[in-house]
């Protein structure tokens, strides 16, 4: 990839000039073709429902196979990549935080569903195994596409509505785990932080700022997160660092100079170090090495 940055593509990227929404939710082909370079990430949610076709959809170097009846859900940052058989058929439905929170009195609403902002950081997809429950979710999105080019007034309340029960359906059917089978405030205080280490990592700042982002101290965060993930906060912190400079190695041209001071680190001997120490190379091996 001969960029210096991971295309970043906001929600306006994927529709026409005279439809600037929060959402889009459209059939999903091989014609898709909005010019966007892969790997990319977003700064929105996105739902893809494939329900014919087969290949291989990668987010944050995991790769999942594409199967008929699966549904892939992606969270605003994470980085993907799709290689699509040319019989490939679905819908797809991006939408910011914004549209699918108006009305909501809960901010967390979006957090409490498993397959965004996962705790475990795997991100597979639903696997539909039920011939009801295909149907019903391809109605759903069949519906929602149908609102999206009528002229109706009410459209995007019916399309948030829709949205609403596609969520929940695939709450219901999602995986259960251990890590998204908790409940309560600390699953959520997780999630939260989540959230934010996406908004900050590039700041390289410590446990205690987080904390104070999150109105709680650094023992209650890192006993919050090791009790439900094994994990500490520092560890989630090192571990979001990583996945960045491996995705700068890979993806982009810079420097091992330019990726240190883009994420803040003091000076480029003790960024080399820092990863070396976590990955057992040096990052210039790392680049060669893939």
């Amino acid at each position: 990839m001969s960029s210096e940055h991971i295309p970043v593509y906001s929600i306006n990227k994927f529709q026409r000039e005279d439809h600037r929404k929060k959402f889009q939710i459209e059939v999903f082909d091989k014609n898709r073709n909005f010019k966007v370079t892969y790997p990319h990430r977003h700064d929105f949610y996105e739902i893809l429902f494939i329900t014919q076709g087969t290949g291989s959809h990668t987010i944050d170097f995991q790769k999942y196979e594409i199967k008929p009846n699966s549904i892939f859900f992606l969270s605003p940052g994470q980085i993907h990549n799709l290689e699509l058989s040319d019989d490939i058929l679905g819908f797809i439905f991006l939408f910011t935080s914004e549209f699918y929170l108006i009305n909501k009195q809960d901010k967390n609403k979006l957090l409490e569903l498993p397959f965004f902002y996962s705790i475990s950081n795997e991100n597979p997809p639903l696997l539909l195994s039920s011939g009801n429950d295909t149907k019903l979710l391809s109605d759903l999105f069949s519906q929602a596409c149908q609102e999206n080019g009528s002229l109706k007034e009410d459209s995007e309340e019916l399309i948030g509505s829709l949205l609403d029960i596609i969520l929940i359906q695939c709450k219901r059917l999602y995986p259960v785990t251990s890590a998204n089978q908790t409940r309560g405030k600390g699953k959520l205080l997780v999630k939260r932080f989540k959230l934010l280490l996406e908004e900050k990592y590039q700041e390289n700042i410590p446990v205690k700022n987080y904390a104070a982002l999150l109105s709680v101290t650094p023992n209650h965060l890192n006993e919050t997160i090791k009790s439900l993930t094994g994990r500490t906060a520092t560890d989630m912190i090192s571990e979001k660092m990583i996945l960045e400079i491996k995705r700068l190695l890979l993806h982009t041209e810079l420097t091992v100079s330019e990726i240190a001071f883009q994420l803040n680190f003091s000076d480029q001997s003790y960024f080399s170090r820092y990863f070396r120490n976590k990955v057992g190379i040096s990052p210039l091996e790392f680049r060669k090495s893939h």
